[in-house]
């Protein structure tokens, strides 16, 4: 028996709507995933590092970085910043280290908080070996002086390319900070000049744009900025990595030439707030001198 049009016109119709809703879950799942749950979660991640150089006085040393704290964008506001300041003291770091972009400058949905006032919540960080930060360049687009004075109003050290000695017992080092490759001078021999040429060398900056002129005296450079590109598409990559070497220097620990580099994917966001296989993250570093056995 033929079916009526009007009947099969309304079975295509309904089977249609049933599709089309089937198909708007996954896309939903994935926005909300990329555009709330993701960028809004925080947590302290790992990573152990295998340093050559590292001296074996030093071994186990603990880094906290934080980095493109970017307070004031979404999902970043004041509550987040203290939950991120937690999270390091609950590691319980050697040493702390803060890579810049501390402001924010147009993210959607976002809301302008000064560095002053962030300032006044990182002062609870609290390391045995301190507590030290660089400018990133948005801190720069705003204010860097200003920005460097509100850290250091708070008992928090600015290295731009300046170094100081860190000694606890037997452990001996240099921490070198490298001002930003886009807005600060970035003079890596001016950042190096104190150091004595058999002294060991942690160097910390914002922008890994640098790395390539960062000589291999420096047993480990530790950035930011990239955010890890906030996206990751499986098999295709990260469409968008703020460097001008690509996906080169996006994130994690990168070894070229027996030179050592880390970056963080950092806390917040930057231009739009998402997030997708890149979760914001405390990086916690183990600086190890041989693999462990």
């Amino acid at each position: 028996m033929a079916i009526p049009l009007a009947n099969l016109k309304h079975h295509n119709s309904m089977t249609f709507r049933r599709a089309l809703i089937i198909l708007s879950i996954p896309v939903l799942a994935l926005g909300l995933w990329a555009f709330w749950w993701e960028p809004s979660s925080l947590h302290n991640e790992t990573h152990e590092l295998v340093i050559p150089s590292w001296p074996s006085t030093c071994e186990g040393l603990k880094v906290a970085v934080l980095s493109d704290l970017h307070v004031g964008s979404p999902f970043n506001h004041l509550d987040h910043l203290n939950t991120s300041i937690d999270l390091t003291l609950k590691a319980e770091p050697d040493l702390i280290l803060l890579a810049g972009d501390y402001v924010v400058h147009g993210v959607p949905g976002g809301e302008f908080v000064s560095p002053q006032e962030s300032a006044s919540h990182l002062a609870r960080l609290t390391a045995p070996l301190g507590v030290f930060a660089v400018l990133g360049n948005h801190d720069w687009w705003y204010d860097g002086p200003g920005t460097m004075n509100a850290f250091q109003q708070v008992g928090i050290q600015v290295l731009e390319d300046a170094s100081i000695p860190i000694t606890s017992d037997a452990c001996e080092f240099w921490l070198a900070g490298i001002s930003d490759f886009m807005e600060g001078a970035h003079d890596v021999p001016l950042a190096l000049s104190q150091i004595p040429g058999d002294g060991t060398i942690l160097a910390f900056t914002h922008n890994p744009d640098i790395f390539p002129e960062v000589p291999s005296r420096v047993a480990l450079t530790v950035a930011g900025h990239t955010h890890g590109g906030q996206v990751h598409i499986p098999f295709i990559g990260r469409p968008v990595v703020p460097s001008q070497y690509g996906e080169r220097f996006a994130i994690g620990h990168i070894i070229e030439n027996e030179r050592h580099l880390f970056v963080t994917p950092g806390i917040g966001t930057s231009i739009f707030p998402v997030r997708f296989l890149v979760p914001p993250e405390v990086s916690i570093l183990i600086l190890h001198s041989s693999p462990s056995t």
